[in-house]
């Protein structure tokens, strides 16, 4: 559990790759928290400050949580819960309105669903069930 918490923490500091140029396309357009940022991550998904700054976010838990069980479980947990968040966002709002803030397209959506997956199946299944023991008497 814990294990998986830190790699998953690790990952998402890939914010930090949001604010490298020529790692992000389009770097001189970002904004701060609108739709009109056509800076894009690898090419393909689209960041902003904010956006960026949740990656890093979650990645800081992830980290900080993963020292002990229960709370590596909650991150996996509580973290796929919002990234299905995210995903259900990013399909409700229209991408070219004031309400697509954080900003997310299409391949955000994707990767949005999949994290928030596989950090709820992470925290799902890897999580032990106490074992009984047998007293013989």
């Amino acid at each position: 559990m814990q294990q998986a918490a830190l790699v998953v923490g690790a990952v998402l500091l890939v914010g930090v790759l949001g604010f490298i140029p020529g790692i992000t396309t389009n770097y001189d357009t970002m904004e701060f928290a609108a739709h009109h940022s056509e800076a894009q991550l690898l090419g393909i998904f689209q960041v902003s400050v904010l956006h960026n700054l949740v990656h890093l976010a979650f990645g800081v838990a992830g980290l900080a949580l993963a020292r002990t069980a229960a709370p590596a479980r909650l991150y996996l947990l509580a973290g796929g819960a919002i990234y299905l968040l995210l995903r259900l966002y990013g399909l409700i709002i229209d991408h070219d309105s004031a309400a697509n803030f954080v900003p997310v397209n299409t391949a955000d959506n994707w990767l949005h669903l999949v994290l928030g997956l596989g950090m709820i199946a992470l925290g799902a299944l890897l999580t032990r069930k106490p074992t009984r023991t047998r007293t013989v008497g």
